[in-house]
């Protein structure tokens, strides 16, 4: 079964909510940079990039990041990991990181984006700007910006389908069919 919780049009408003407040708490917007976490984190980040360029017009830099070899489950997976591209082309160190995701769920991802910034330099903060937080956490991890709280069940999923991707923009709950 599912279930569509956010169209496009709520997928845009939450991601300009979130540049304002980006923008509003990192008064000097040169010492900040986005970087996405493959592969949704990706899209999202460039289109907060985009959207804090149209209301502040300060070019903020943009970056990919890979995390696949960095989770702590990759021994228990059944299959291999697919590896993305990292592709962060400017320094981290002394800037003020905004990791991006789309779901937030146990913060075990976000721990191995972490792990992976900290192979590259020494950022001087790092923020986390999500899309969607659905709980459950088991590390004590906390966005900084989200889009929408979503609480879910352990048994349902969420879903995060983007233009970019070949889908309509929307966020759906997937729920175990009975």
């Amino acid at each position: 079964m599912e279930k569509e919780l956010l169209d496009k049009r709520d997928i845009d408003r939450a991601l300009s909510r979130m540049a304002h407040e980006i923008a509003e708490r990192n008064r000097s917007l040169e010492d900040i940079c986005l970087i996405g976490i493959q592969r949704g984190g990706v899209h999202l980040a460039r289109r907060l990039a985009r959207k804090i360029k149209d209301y502040e017009g300060a070019e903020v830099p943009c970056g990919s990041l890979d995390i696949s070899l960095y989770r702590d489950d990759i021994n228990l997976r059944k299959e291999q990991p697919v590896v993305r591209k990292t592709e962060i082309d400017f320094d981290i160190n002394n800037k003020t990181v905004v990791l991006v995701d789309d779901v937030l769920f146990t913060g075990r991802s976000i721990r191995a984006a972490m792990d992976a910034l900290m192979d590259m330099g020494r950022p001087a903060k790092i923020q986390l700007a999500i899309l969607i937080d659905r709980g459950h956490r088991e590390l004590p991890i906390r966005a900084d910006y989200v889009g929408k709280n979503i609480p879910t069940s352990l048994s349902e999923k969420i879903e995060v389908q983007l233009s970019e991707e070949g889908h309509p923009d929307r966020v759906v709950l997937l729920k175990e069919g009975k």
